[in-house]
């Protein structure tokens, strides 16, 4: 969420940045400063309101004491319309606060300056591109069609229990699986991340507090019957650790890896493009999260595109890296570097991961901050990455390592699998 004082300090500046995003907000920008300015008159109007009632009730009780009942009982009757008063400006205060809070909600992160103008990912930039595409063997196949020949992934199986877009994976698939999260989750804690297992539900506060809600795509799963929602990515409880925090600097950054499921209902999505594993409503993913000091988000957040980087180098995946134009940020990023692999089956390119940075967004959402050495308090940065999501991996890694006699496995996994080829 943006901060008041921001917008107000810096309203053409916000309006031109979220004009990259492809939004006119001149008028909802206007509508934030009134409600605020109204907030700030009553919240004055009601402090003036407050002290005058105390001063009025400290004279009532001077005025028994030297036997001036009658004036006291009048400067009741004062003190009387007094709370009345204040009773009603407290309500009004309630009232402006929470739509000025309902306001602010509806206005995305401002893009950072680096990001392209553009509205839909094809004005996306490469800026990094890494690793040669495999010459496949004659009659190579598409990962869902390999699934099904080694009955490694039983899609059918999953609709038939769940629905479509939650496969069970099966023997040497299972097991590739489960290699893939160890092996990320090694990777991201010899990096120094801190790894936990988290809920795969969570309130509505913490919703709100990445930014996930309100869900104006409706991409999350609810459970109206206990009031949570099912995640769609570590990242919104992990981030929630910290929610009301105040943090001493000495303490930054804070580095955080968990492995959850992932669950997305993906609304309005069809087509050949959402085949096999390339669009699920569960899926695995392995989350990096940081929390930062402004002054080293930027930093740290190279330094989490490099840690993909190595990632990727390690699993000889062909790469490139994205950065996301303003019409394909999501709602909450100032910044996001997207990771696509090749699939040489499909000839396409598939995201597999999306590093960022909120800066002050989601903190002033959760009112996380940190106090430096003179007692300061600030707002932290928080950014987040997938290092990395399951699916595209695994079926970059079925269409690329097909050959006539099997799958290989690349060999950094191998100590993780135990076997080097699904045959």
């Amino acid at each position: 969420m943006l901060q008041v004082q921001f917008i107000r300090d810096h309203k053409e500046e916000v309006i031109s940045k979220l004009a990259k995003r492809n939004l006119e907000v001149s008028e909802l920008i206007e509508q934030v400063l009134q409600l605020d300015e109204e907030r700030r008159a009553t919240q004055t109007q009601l402090d003036a309101t407050l002290a005058e009632s105390n001063k009025l009730s400290k004279e009532i009780g001077m005025l028994f004491k030297s036997g001036k009942a009658a004036e006291a009982n009048e400067v009741k009757k004062k003190t009387a319309g007094l709370k009345e008063e204040s009773k009603e400006l407290g309500e009004r205060l309630n009232e402006v606060s929470a739509q000025l809070t309902e306001l602010l909600y509806t206005l995305p992160n401002v893009p950072h300056e680096s990001v392209p103008e553009g509205t839909t990912d094809e004005d996306n930039e490469v800026v990094f591109e890494e690793g040669s595409v495999p010459e496949l063997a004659e009659g190579a196949l598409p990962h869902w069609e390999l699934a099904k020949k080694y009955d490694i992934i039983d899609f059918d199986l999953g609709a038939k229990i769940t629905g479509a877009g939650f496969p069970v994976y099966k023997g040497k698939g299972a097991r590739l699986q489960r290699a893939l999260i160890s092996y990320f989750l090694d990777k991201n804690t010899d990096a120094g991340y801190r790894e936990y297992q988290v809920p795969h539900v969570v309130n509505e506060a913490s919703g709100l507090g990445t930014g996930s809600l309100p869900d104006k795509e409706g991409q999350m799963y609810y459970i109206g019957q206990d009031d949570l929602y099912l995640i769609p990515t570590a990242e919104v409880p992990v981030t929630n650790f910290f929610r009301d925090e105040l943090l001493a600097e000495k303490e930054l950054p804070k580095l955080c890896t968990a492995y959850t499921p992932c669950f997305r209902r993906e609304a309005g999505s069809y087509g050949a493009h959402v085949r096999g594993l390339n669009r699920l409503h569960q899926f695995d993913k392995v989350e990096i999260v940081r929390i930062e000091h402004p002054d080293r988000s930027y930093e740290a957040l190279e330094g989490m595109v490099d840690h993909v980087k190595g990632i990727l180098r390690e699993l000889q995946l062909p790469y490139r890296i994205l950065r996301l134009c303003g019409g394909d940020l999501t709602f909450a990023s100032a910044l996001t570097y997207d990771f696509e692999v090749f699939s040489t089956a499909q000839e396409r390119w598939l995201e597999i991961s999306s590093v960022s940075n909120f800066e002050t967004f989601q903190a002033n959402r959760m009112k996380l901050r940190f106090k430096d050495a003179d007692g300061n308090k600030s707002l932290a940065h928080t950014l987040n990455g997938s290092a990395l999501a399951l699916p595209r991996v695994l079926a970059a890694i079925l269409e690329n390592y097909q050959t006539p006699e099997g799958i290989v496995i690349p060999e950094v996994l191998r100590p993780y699998t135990g076997f080097d080829m699904i045959s």
